[in-house]
């Protein structure tokens, strides 16, 4: 087989099939040639790249995203992007609880981990956050202060929004897109890079990690599953006073199905868009809302940044009190709402939740390895999550302005 052969098998394979192949080549080496040291490498230059790049995108796509025009909402499509704000929100705080109540630990660089400082108390977590806040922009992104680039990216775009020409616009936009590529290239390369972390982690740890990753994956899946049959439906119970998981129940068949098994947000759009249309759904809502939730409506992505935020946070021993999980509810929010699109998306700003606790960006690089370790799953689950709530909250919010004009609701058969 010739190069080129190998390269356009191997790109035409699925993403998940090549992660687990490297997962497997991970550990075998790990035990029949644990002192080939050299394929660890693979590991550090996966990793190194994630962290050259992270920076940039979440700069570029906050800007980019809010230059952007967008239409004027009426009142469903404003009741349609509070239902998907207010999810994210609670699945971040529902994730936030169940870490607590489940602390997770990772196998992180010992001596990286020694080297972090650790907050003395909440006045100097909220004293950081300030600070970091307000570091010079091109400071933040050598140096990866989340905080920083998130303010400055937020205060240029609304700037660029009044003032940047057409041209401008789409300059920025076709930026946004190049970097979104080159992440889309190192994910490509993910399997090679997640080798080499599984090889080191093993020959390092021995074959116990898995039995810590399986446990971090169980709650993931909790989390998740608790935010989809619970608090979706409490949304929808509260809005329409009707039993929801009709409606629950046939988005999952007919969205969250596919939506798990193809892993694209925006490749189920189709699928819920005939979803809406068989609901009986008026098109001009839901062909809006649909593409703008493959956008913005990220629970799963919420609920991952805060699960392996707060793992890295119980790890490293810092302490977190109702405040500071407060803040990080509300900033997975916002963070999940700029996860789609890109590859690993979620996984990619835990960086930026990192940084509230002062966790360093180096540590929070080798959390986001950990992610694409557990990837295979948690990322079936997330789209899942993600996908299938686009379609519940835009029905939802359909079907509150049905109610308020005195019309009778329909009957949904799963």
């Amino acid at each position: 087989m010739d190069l080129r052969c190998f390269i356009k098998n191997y790109n035409n394979t699925n993403l998940v099939v090549r992660i687990s192949i490297g997962i497997v080549l991970g550990v075998l080496f790990a035990f029949f040639v644990p002192n080939f040291k050299c394929i660890g490498i693979l590991g550090d230059l996966f990793v190194g790249a994630l962290k050259a790049i992270a920076p940039i995108l979440v700069f570029i796509l906050v800007i980019s995203s809010l230059t952007q025009s967008t239409q004027k909402p009426d009142g469903r499509f404003k009741t349609v992007i509070f239902f998907y704000l207010l999810s994210t929100f609670l699945a971040a705080a529902s994730a936030v609880l169940a870490s607590f109540i489940f602390p997770q630990d990772l196998i992180l660089n010992a001596e990286q981990t020694a080297q972090q400082a650790i907050p003395a108390g909440m006045g100097e977590v909220i004293h950081n956050l300030l600070i970091k806040i307000v570091v010079n922009p091109l400071s933040s992104l050598t140096e990866g202060n989340y905080l920083g680039i998130l303010f400055w990216a937020i205060i240029s775009g609304i700037a660029l929004k009044t003032t940047a020409s057409d041209i401008t616009k789409n300059m920025l936009s076709e930026f946004a897109q190049c970097v979104s590529q080159v992440v889309r290239i190192i994910i490509n390369l993910a399997p090679f890079g997640i080798m080499g972390l599984v090889f080191s982690a093993v020959s390092s740890n021995g074959i116990e990690i898995f039995t810590l990753y399986g446990k971090m994956i169980l709650l993931l899946a909790g989390c998740m599953i608790f935010v989809y049959f619970v608090m979706n439906p409490l949304i929808v119970y509260t809005a329409l006073r009707i039993n929801p998981y009709p409606l629950i129940f046939k988005c999952f068949k007919e969205s969250g199905i596919t939506a798990f098994f193809t892993r694209s947000s925006a490749a189920n759009i189709p699928m819920n868009m005939t979803l809406c249309e068989k609901l009986g759904l008026d098109k001009d809502l839901y062909s809006v809302s649909i593409p703008l939730g493959a956008t913005i409506n990220m629970n799963g992505a919420a609920v991952t940044i805060s699960v392996m935020t707060l793992a890295a946070v119980h790890t490293l021993g810092i302490p977190v009190n109702i405040i500071t999980a407060l803040i990080l509810s509300i900033l997975a929010t916002f963070a999940a709402c700029g996860a789609s699109g890109v590859a690993g998306g979620s996984l990619l700003l835990i960086p930026m939740a990192c940084s509230l606790f002062g966790i360093s960006n180096d540590i929070a690089i080798q959390v986001v390895g950990v992610g694409f370790i557990i990837g295979v799953i948690q990322d079936s689950l997330e789209t899942s999550l993600n996908s299938s709530s686009d379609a519940i909250f835009t029905a939802t919010a359909e079907f509150f302005q049905w109610k308020k004009q005195g019309k009778k609701l329909p009957e949904i058969n799963y």
